[in-house]
């Protein structure tokens, strides 16, 4: 498979991004889901190069500087997180080919630094999205309405992406994906 063969899958917060993905890797062992890098601590139990790639500040700057990451992003929390090129290339050079789960800013600049990825949106109905973010109860209700606000706005970027795929049900989502994923692979083989 040719490493420029990626495929980027992003969405609002509470879309089922990482739970479809789960489900797809378990179905096309190819595929392999990249490692982000990251300027938070190291949580217990976390291990470098499974959960994250733990850079402090100055080694994530400087190697923003010198052009090694694909996409990155600077949080209001001062933490910043992004995919380094060479875990692309990691993958591509063990035989598999790349999943990134980003979020939609790192997609499109994915998108355009490598016009060979397939980038797919995940989307759900916005009172779907709120049920699942209160659900998960990570976020205070303020934060939910805030990500609410910014879903509404991400599912309006949704034709931007080569495909959009609606996750209502997650086996018929998952299906779909799947089935997007196969045709991709054929295609680039």
């Amino acid at each position: 498979m040719p490493e420029s063969l990626v495929f980027v899958i992003t969405g609002p917060s509470g879309a089922g991004k990482g739970t479809l993905i789960r489900e797809l890797v378990g179905r096309v062992p190819a595929l392999e889901v990249a490692v982000s890098a990251t300027t938070r601590g190291q949580r217990p139990g976390e291990v470098d190069g499974r959960e994250y790639w733990f850079l402090d500040e100055a080694e994530f700057v400087q190697r923003i500087e010198a052009g090694e990451f694909l996409e990155e992003v600077l949080y209001v929390s001062g933490k910043r997180y992004g995919t380094l090129r060479s875990e692309v290339s990691r993958i591509a050079g063990h035989g598999r080919i790349c999943v990134l789960e980003l979020e939609l800013e790192g997609a499109l600049a994915v998108q355009e630094q490598m016009p060979g990825s397939v980038t797919i949106f995940i989307a759900a109905d916005v009172p779907e999205l709120e049920r699942r973010l209160r659900e998960r109860a990570t976020e205070s209700t303020g934060e939910i309405g805030e990500r609410i606000e910014l879903a509404r706005y991400q599912l309006e970027q949704a034709h931007r992406f080569r495909y959009m795929v609606r996750n209502e049900e997650l086996q018929r989502a998952t299906a779909v994906l799947t089935a997007i994923v196969a045709t991709e692979m054929e295609l680039a083989s």
